[in-house]
């Protein structure tokens, strides 16, 4: 099967725009799944592997696994590999297919940013609840449902709709750089909340990370005010 992603046209952008782990977010996401080393780990959504190198330089089991539908951004992740080894696999795949899925049993999962990106939630849900062991955790970061947004900036959802309006869509605002060229999925926070349930995935704690300094004086300090990110914990049932 042949899969594509709305990220191979936009490779140079991304890599240049989004790399590191220093932001508000990143740390979040990897102090709430804690410790890895010695842990079997896989990075859903990985792009071009800057969560999935962390979590190998952290000492997670080798092979620490990474996929993604992206092939340019794996062949960036792949280039990086080749050049200075941290014993990562990566797999190019749609996350929500399963059909990639041929090793069980991982004791942590991560997806960082990437389930809006995903059209099918419940068939990405469904893959991470049968890739971790029962005790796992799956640790996810989201731009927070509830985020409106401001004048340069988009929310969540389109500037002419609602909070209750879910669905695919692209944002126009000038510092929504990334969303304008490859767009998201809006979904209600109960949706994923009810999703996770479906497959087991028990929550068990949650973050709304602030954004840094220079963010809040890039849009202005009424965007400020509101929750930006969302990330969470789970616990495979």
């Amino acid at each position: 099967m042949v899969v594509r992603s709305r990220y191979d046209e936009v490779v140079d952008f991304y890599v240049d725009g989004f790399d590191g782990v220093e932001d508000p977010v990143s740390r979040a996401l990897l102090s709430l799944l804690g410790p890895v080393e010695g842990l079997r780990v896989l990075d859903v959504a990985c792009g071009h592997g800057r969560i999935t190198r962390e979590l190998a330089r952290a000492g997670a089991s080798r092979p620490t696994v990474g996929v993604d539908s992206s092939a340019a951004l794996l062949g960036q992740a792949r280039q990086v590999e080749q050049d200075r080894p941290l014993g990562i696999r990566y797999l190019h795949a749609d996350a929500a297919s399963q059909s990639w899925l041929d090793e069980t049993g991982f004791d942590a999962v991560t997806c960082h940013y990437g389930l809006s990106d995903i059209d099918d939630l419940d068939g990405a849900l469904r893959g991470v609840s049968a890739a971790l062991r029962p005790g796992g955790r799956f640790v996810f970061s989201i731009l927070h449902p509830c985020f409106p947004g401001g004048q340069d900036v988009s929310g969540s959802w389109p500037a002419a709709g609602s909070y209750y309006d879910e669905g695919f869509w692209t944002a126009d605002s000038a510092l929504s750089t990334l969303r304008r060229q490859v767009g998201a999925n809006h979904r209600m926070l109960n949706t994923y909340v009810n999703a996770l349930q479906r497959h087991d995935l028990r929550l068990d704690e949650v973050a709304e990370p602030r954004p840094d300094d220079s963010w809040a004086v890039r849009v202005g300090p009424a965007v400020a005010r509101h929750p930006v990110q969302f990330v969470a914990r789970c616990v495979r049932a």
